[in-house]
C-alpha cells in the first residue's frame, strides 16, 4: 500500500485547483481566508478569470465554494490506515445529510486526484452507507444524531468535517469557524489518532485550535 505524503514539499500552490487562474493580486484580496494558509490550502473558484474591462473587479468566493475547495485539499495532508483504501481505489468524499454544496463540490473535485486516487463526492442519507467513504462531511441535518455518527465513522477511519458548532469538541475531526470574517478550522488531533489517521504538521500548523488529548465523554 502506497501512503498518502502528507508532508510533502511539493505541494506548491501550482499543484492545487485553479492556480493558474487566480492572479497574485486576487490572493491577497480574499476576504474569507487569512492568507497564511494559501501555501497549504489554495481554495479553488476563488476569482473569475474571464474579465477583461480594467474596471472589472475579483468575484469573491460565497461560503459553499471556501469550504468545498477546503474539503477537497484536507484529503492532502491525511494519512489513512492501509486497510482503509487502496492505491487502485477512488477517494471518496462523502455528504451525510442535506447537502450545503450543490454543485459547488462537484466541481471543485472534477479531475481532480490524491495520490493517482481518483477524487469522487458522494450524498448520502443513511450512515450505513458511509463505511466506504475517506472523508465524511456531517450536515447540519445531523445535528440530533451526531454521537452515533462520530461513534460509527471511528470504526470506519473516515476524516470527519463539519460546521456545526463545537464539532471538535463532541469528537468531530476538522471543524470549520469563522474568525473575523475569515473560514477558518479546529482540529480534533486526539480523535483522528483514535481512528489511526494521521495528519500532517502543516495542517496542524495552520488550525485555529488544536485538540491533543481525548476530552471527558469522547
Amino acid at each position: 500500500m502506497e501512503a498518502v505524503n502528507i508532508d510533502s514539499p511539493s505541494l506548491s500552490l501550482g499543484s492545487l485547483p485553479l492556480a493558474s487562474a487566480i492572479r497574485p493580486a486576487d490572493r491577497r484580496s480574499c476576504p474569507l481566508v487569512d492568507r497564511a494558509l494559501l501555501p497549504f490550502i489554495l481554495l479553488s473558484c476563488l476569482f473569475s478569470s474571464t474579465a477583461t474591462s480594467s474596471f472589472a473587479q475579483p468575484v469573491h468566493p460565497t461560503e459553499s465554494q471556501v469550504k468545498a475547495a477546503y474539503l477537497y485539499n484536507f484529503g492532502k495532508f491525511v494519512r489513512w490506515q492501509a486497510d482503509h483504501i487502496s492505491p487502485s481505489e477512488s477517494l471518496e468524499i462523502c455528504v451525510l445529510g442535506k447537502d450545503p454544496f450543490g454543485a459547488v463540490l462537484d466541481s471543485t473535485i472534477a479531475g481532480e486526484s490524491i495520490d493517482g486516487r481518483k477524487i469522487t463526492v458522494r450524498r448520502i442519507a443513511r450512515l450505513q452507507d458511509a463505511a466506504p467513504c475517506s472523508i465524511l462531511f456531517v450536515g447540519a441535518s445531523e445535528a440530533s444524531r451526531l454521537a452515533s455518527i462520530l461513534t460509527a465513522a471511528q470504526h470506519f477511519n473516515a476524516l470527519t468535517v463539519s460546521d456545526l458548532p463545537h464539532f471538535v469538541e463532541q469528537g468531530g475531526m476538522i471543524g470549520f469557524v469563522t474568525q473575523e470574517g475569515r473560514i477558518r478550522f479546529d482540529v480534533n488531533r486526539a480523535a483522528a489518532e483514535q481512528s489511526h489517521l494521521i495528519l500532517s504538521s502543516e495542517l496542524l500548523k495552520v488550525a485555529t485550535k488544536v485538540i491533543e488529548k481525548p476530552l471527558p465523554g469522547n
